[in-house]
């Protein structure tokens, strides 16, 4: 296939011009430093010149490879002239010795011929023998003029013998000798260099360099992230990316002794289709990073979220179906990797068909036993070779395109992976995947055994989706493959999160997740309707890009498909109930009081019965666990296990229906006997210290503790005193505080909090009848040790005693903290909400706020709150990457609910104000002053 036209060297610099610009100046400048320093502006210059030229081209045309080709030639005009200079001017040798000869080689990225605009250049000085002084002195020469440029250069002086030695040894070495490109001087020596190289290292090594290769590669990978799906792409070293399409060329050089990539063809390698996409997948790759490394200024290979919308702009994607420019750009992106993903199966197919002949007699007969594919039962058109199920004929899809699910179903049922060469078939056989197999009652009830196994559900859909039958068969499915959601929450793709999701979904039905997940397992062989539930976590995202609501819209999808599927009535309904609900449970667990009766008769009459509050729990945990690492912790699961438990008793009719006193009653005579060591008056008058919401939502340890903490009060005298509590379980530290009740007490903690880089995750809020602050708070667990959960809360206690004594100013502390990460702002782009609800909860204004989330933003927040005379009575914090959602039960000063409608809108928008101050001032001073010690 031809090359994108590369811009000429003669039209980036004129060399003769440029000899006789040189020439001209040594006139000029008697002074050999002089002449230098001239010598290296004008180098400087031209190479300055050429480069921005490439570039605006590059900005016009959109030519990656155009772009990285003509990087290199100007590169290498320039080692060409100052080689030159160096030999002529400098150390010039008119009668050379046979150990005074030297030859400048591109290795590595630069000896591919190809140059990003921030790449470093690797040059390889190769010698005859040992290294002469003349030769030190070139050498040196030529590095510090490159040195002065600005340029980052990569290189050694080796001897033809030493690159042998090294090359040998060395497998980074060998691989940079592989794509070693002569620049100037003495050719004759690198064309011994290349002869020796073929002879004496790849003629013999070709299975070591492959199984090194490779290793490299899984080594590489699992460093950049071990998902092609990964929202964040490293464009060069992650899978899917450049590094893997030159790893291909590598081994196909090196193996199949081919020199350039359209011999790939002829080496029978790849079909010209093939190879079609492989030059189609270096090309977009490279116009990305060239515009990454033109958007950075730098060599930078992440394409983080902070240049994917500039990227897309600038390559000329646009809004379209749903889809915003940059997801649509990140789509190609990630189908692009796949594509390189498919490549990679088919090389490593081609070496493994090359490899498999072994040299002996007795090795043949073994190995003829080895690969006579031997026959499956039940079956004629599939065979196990190597341990590995692959098609018995050729046209065993075109014959039955049924083949195209069965293969998938064979490789499950008897657990055997999938032969490259079956994959290779099945991917140039998608279009026998048609209305008519999708119609198919069979091809239907063997994806349903393929996505309910018990064995590995998520391994098969994957290969299924790789191959590209999953898309084909299930075309609502096909329309989410390689779909980016465009936010800081989501690690992967739509479709690598749906599969994530089936495969911790089969983890908890075959209990392998007894300690992460102990409720979920007990529930799962409850589960009545198993088949609903793993079509609804399959397609609980399937409607995402769309302009409607995902979720209706996903369960509309469902309804079609589960009918297609074999789903019953009471199936169907189940699995569309949990993909248009799938969100609930999350966020009422995660954003309300679970301890107000409101937030539980809410949630249940939603609900409306134990199997579907089971499915939900469960496809709750597949879903947030399948984000990405980390976002699950122990404090989300227990979250969901109070809701469930509530909700379980409340639908179940065991939920008790004594009035408000007898239940604060109950509570008070339950913790009695625990505090049997007080005398009676002291344990009675601790009765009355608590209002009645108090007995009701706190659980009976903490209220032990509680107790202990505020009778040591009065014996201590002090302005605050606090205890702390670890909960390795749930993945965070609770620390209570007493102190006298202030209106800004909350905001003091949220500030503290954000200076020591805690973060916040639910606060209860309670004031004594004796008129002090019982607040306790939840931070995520930063540390795997108590005792420095230990130090950092002591910390915290200590900045919070500060400011309530009026010592520092908080506002000052949280603007040194910093703001929100750079470019933040620019690259996201959400619009602050403000809901002030009176329906959620009986005694308390549900207040919600949602917006773009910062360090400090609790803080000022709350700080608001306070100044507008409102009493938080409980917080609930819950970030989704870049978004923040914080909920607040308010009452205003009387206790009671927030009902004028004027103060409402005071409210939003003295609230939307501090997600407006944020853009233009730093954290913590847009909400006023510092708290001043009551």
């Amino acid at each position: 296939m031809p090359r994108e036209k590369v811009v000429g060297p003669r039209a980036l610099l004129d060399r003769d011009q440029l000899d006789a610009d040189i020439a001209a100046l040594k006139a000029q400048h008697g002074d050999p430093d002089a002449f230098r320093r001239a010598a290296v502006d004008l180098f400087r210059t031209t190479l300055t010149t050429g480069r921005a030229r490439i570039v605006e081209t590059f900005l016009h045309n959109r030519r990656g490879l155009a772009c990285a080709e003509s990087l290199a030639r100007l590169q290498d005009e320039i080692i060409a002239a100052i080689h030159d200079y160096v030999l002529l001017y400098v150390f010039p040798m008119r009668k050379p010795s046979a150990a005074e000869r030297l030859a400048v080689v591109a290795v590595g990225g630069y000896g591919r011929g190809t140059l990003a605009p921030g790449s470093d250049i690797d040059l390889l000085f190769l010698l005859p023998y040992k290294q002469t002084p003349w030769g030190e002195s070139v050498v040196e020469a030529i590095l510090y003029i490159l040195w002065d440029l600005k340029l980052k250069v990569g290189h050694a002086t080796r001897s033809v013998d030493e690159c042998m030695r090294q090359g040998k040894a060395d497998m980074t070495i060998r691989t940079s000798l592989l794509e070693a490109r002569f620049l100037r001087g003495d050719q004759t020596l690198f064309e011994e260099l290349r002869a020796r190289f073929d002879k004496e290292i790849v003629a013999k090594t070709a299975r070591e360099f492959v199984a090194a290769k490779l290793a490299e590669r899984e080594t590489r990978i699992a460093k950049a992230g071990a998902s092609r799906y990964l929202v964040e792409p490293n464009v060069k070293e992650g899978k899917g990316g450049l590094r893997d399409l030159n790893t291909l060329f590598w081994i196909a050089k090196y193996v199949f002794r081919v020199s350039h990539q359209a011999e790939l063809v002829g080496a029978g390698l790849f079909t010209p289709q093939e190879f079609g996409a492989f030059h189609r997948c270096e090309e977009f790759l490279w116009r990305v990073r060239c515009q990454l490394h033109i958007a950075a200024g730098r060599a930078e290979e992440r394409l983080s979220f902070d240049y994917q919308r500039l990227i897309a702009e600038r390559l000329g994607y646009k809004n379209r179906g749903g889809l915003s420019a940059v997801e649509r750009f990140m789509k190609h992106y990630f189908l692009i990797a796949k594509t390189v993903g498919d490549l990679t199966a088919i090389v490593c197919a081609a070496l493994e068909e090359r490899e498999a002949k072994p040299p002996a007699v007795l090795d043949r007969f073994m190995g003829s036993l080895l690969r006579r594919p031997r026959t499956i039962a039940g079956t004629r058109d599939f065979a196990v070779e190597l341990d590995r199920v692959t098609v018995a004929r050729r046209d065993a899809f075109i014959r039955d395109p049924l083949n195209l699910i069965r293969l998938f179903w064979v490789a499950d049922h008897y657990g055997l992976a999938i032969h490259p060469d079956a994959t290779r078939l099945v991917t140039l056989s998608l279009k026998l995947v048609d209305a008519k197999l999708r119609a198919d009652p069979e091809a239907n009830r063997l994806f349903m055994e393929i996505l309910t196994s018990r064995n590995a559900p998520e391994t098969v859909l994957r290969r299924m989706n790789e191959a590209g039958v999953l898309g084909r068969f299930i075309p609502e499915f096909g329309r989410i493959v390689a779909l980016m959601q465009f936010n800081m929450y989501h690690h992967y793709t739509v479709d690598e999160h749906l599969l994530r999701a089936v495969g911790i979904l089969a983890e908890i039905d075959a209990g392998r997740a007894v300690e992460q997940h102990p409720l979920a397992n007990d529930l799962m062989p409850k589960v009545a309707n198993r088949k609903a539930l793993y079509v609804a976590v399959f397609l609980h995202d399937v409607a995402k890009g769309r302009d409607e609501d995902h979720s209706k819209a996903g369960a509309a999808m469902t309804r079609r498909l589960s009918k297609r599927l074999g789903l019953t009535d009471s199936e169907r309904d189940l699995a569309c109930w949990l993909v248009e609900n799938h969100l609930l449970m999350s966020n009422v667990a995660q954003t309300r009081d679970l301890a107000d009766r409101r937030t539980i008769d809410t949630f249940v009459d939603v609900v409306g019965s134990v199997e579907r509050l089971r499915c939900l729990l469960i496809l709750t945990i597949c879903d947030i666990k399948a984000v990405g690492p980390g976002v699950w912790n122990g404090w989300k699961g227990q979250l969901l296990r109070s809701l469930y438990m509530q909700a379980e008793a409340a639908l179940s009719g065991s939920q008790s229906t004594i009035d408000l006193k007898k239940r604060v009653r109950m509570a008070q005579d339950e913790l009695r006997p625990r505090l049997a060591a007080w005398p009676a008056a002291e344990r009675d008058a601790y009765m009355n210290r608590h209002y009645p919401p108090y007995w009701l939502r706190v659980d009976l340890d903490r209220k032990i503790r509680h107790a202990e903490l505020l009778r040591s009060v009065a014996s201590e005298a002090a302005p605050l005193t606090w205890e702390m509590t670890t909960d390795p379980f749930r993945s965070t530290t609770e620390f209570t505080i007493v102190a006298p009740d202030h209106p800004r007490l909350m905001s003091v903690v949220a500030g503290c909090c954000a200076v020591a880089g805690a973060n916040i995750v639910d606060a209860q809020i309670f004031t004594t009848t004796d008129g002090l602050a019982l607040d306790s708070i939840t931070v995520s667990r930063a540390f795997d040790h108590d005792e420095d959960e230990a130090r950092r809360a002591d910390r915290i206690i200590k900045s919070i005693r500060r400011v309530l004594l009026g010592e520092i100013r908080l506002g000052s502390l949280i603007a040194a903290k910093g703001g929100a990460p750079k470019g933040r702002d620019a690259t996201f782009q959400l619009e602050t909400r403000i809901i002030i609800d009176n329906s959620a909860s009986n005694r308390h204004t549900m207040l919600q706020v949602r917006g773009m989330d910062r360090p400090g933003l609790l803080y000022d927040l709350t700080n608001e709150i306070a100044t507008l005379s409102l009493n938080i009575v409980s917080a609930h914090v819950v970030t989704y990457g870049e978004k923040a959602v914080d909920t607040f039960y308010v009452t205003d000063l009387t206790h009671a609910k927030i009902t004028d409608a004027a103060r409402q809108e005071a409210i939003r928008k003295r609230l939307t104000t501090v997600f407006a101050s944020s853009e233009t001032s730093a954290p913590g001073q847009a909400a006023g002053p510092a708290a001043k010690a009551p």
